[in-house]
């Protein structure tokens, strides 16, 4: 449970994080998605502002920050250049996961690196088979002495080509009934023997930042890469770190929302139709109406999502209800704001036809958006039951 964050010391630091974004994200952005290049040059800097630990424990290296700043922070690099946010998403997820319920030893070793970007983590969790299905997986470990072997593919890990430790989701007990509960987690550095990154992925958007397949063929790790040290926990471990992520993907959304808007309510005073500027015209007017007031309902959806987690309190219903939300407005709004920019909205000139790319990540990412649907139904029919 993060202890609340003091408000001089959260504005100082997303103020901070909107400089970064101002002078060093926002001016590459374009060329980097554009080429699909990811930004080396960004990491030291990120590192030396602490972002790599957001919200580990002060006493492992990190900030110690709670969520409501996490989901700021994101919302502040997603507005400059979403995929830069991507760097430190799942690496979160990751931090989550072993602060969660990593054994002492693990917590000791691991947290430091990972607040400093020594360590840079990915969730190895998606499968060629199995995405939203995530008990559909297919990846093996089986314990031989004092290691696992793990055998399979994962694919759409992002961050699997420059970042150096995976959190990978594998099943320790493959005829476990009900399934989920003969899955591990093992925390697994590069380099490791029998780890690959396979093909890399030329994505729409989410661009400059690295999606790959990882291949794991006999790869060898020691026991004590399995989290918390128990077996067939890594279904529950890795779904609590999710919730970190599905809060940091809701910020994203609005984000590139509001990036979106700011973009949109710029033109519209700026851009002349008969006579006048399109700001002027009610139907134009009417469409900012609605982006604003969407963007700041999915704003305070993801706030009210991180504050109860802060409070250790369960979250999935709140925190599904923001994502959905959020990801759903954040396509929306970039819609809106490219057809508020009319033909300019449509060509690479104009920052707005990049935002309209990235927002469908939100939808189908962390969790799809159907997916959550049934999840908020499900906790629906627990608190209402008769």
């Amino acid at each position: 449970m993060n202890v609340s964050t003091d408000p001089d010391v959260r504005t100082q630091i997303v103020a901070t994080v909107r400089d970064f974004v101002k002078n060093e994200v926002a001016p590459i952005a374009r060329q980097y998605d554009d080429e699909d290049l990811y930004p080396h040059h960004l990491i030291d800097p990120m590192r030396e502002m602490g972002l790599f630990g957001i919200t580990i424990p002060e006493e492992f290296g990190g900030l110690g920050l709670d969520h409501t700043t996490f989901a700021m922070i994101f919302e502040e690099l997603s507005k400059g250049w979403m995929s830069v946010s991507g760097i430190i998403g799942t690496h979160h997820v990751m931090a989550h996961i072993v602060a969660g319920y990593g054994t002492q030893d693990q917590k000791e070793s691991i947290l430091p690196r990972l607040a400093t970007g020594e360590l840079r983590g990915a969730l190895g969790l998606t499968e060629p088979e199995a995405g939203s299905d995530v008990q559909n997986i297919q990846t093996t470990a089986v314990r031989d002495g004092e290691e696992y072997v793990l055998n399979g593919s994962k694919m759409f890990i992002t961050n699997a080509e420059n970042g150096n430790a995976l959190a990978v989701l594998a099943k320790t007990d493959p005829d476990s009934e009900p399934r989920h509960r003969g899955m591990s987690c093992f925390i697994v550095e590069k380099p490791a023997t029998g780890l690959k990154i396979g093909q890399h992925l030329d994505k729409l958007g989410y661009r400059g930042l690295d999606s790959a397949e990882v291949l794991f063929q006999d790869c060898r790790v020691s026991t004590d890469a399995l989290v918390g040290g128990v077996e067939g926990q890594g279904f529950k471990q890795v779904m609590f770190g999710l919730e970190g992520g599905r809060i940091n993907v809701a910020a994203r959304a609005v984000g590139v929302a509001t990036a979106a808007f700011e973009a949109a309510i710029k033109y519209a005073q700026q851009r002349q139709t008969f006579g006048q500027p399109i700001a002027q015209h009610q139907a134009i007017q009417l469409k900012l109406a609605d982006m604003a007031t969407k963007i700041q309902a999915a704003r305070l959806l993801t706030y009210e999502a991180a504050a109860k987690k802060d409070k250790g309190e369960r979250i999935d219903l709140e925190v599904g209800m923001a994502k959905l939300f959020a990801s759903e407005m954040c396509g929306e709004v970039t819609l809106e704001a490219m057809r508020i920019h009319g033909g300019y909205g449509y060509i690479k000139d104009f920052d707005v036809e990049r935002y309209y790319r990235d927002a469908p990540l939100m939808i189908i990412g962390e969790g799809t958006n159907e997916i959550q649907k049934l999840v908020i139904a499900r906790r629906l029919l627990e608190k209402y039951s008769i």
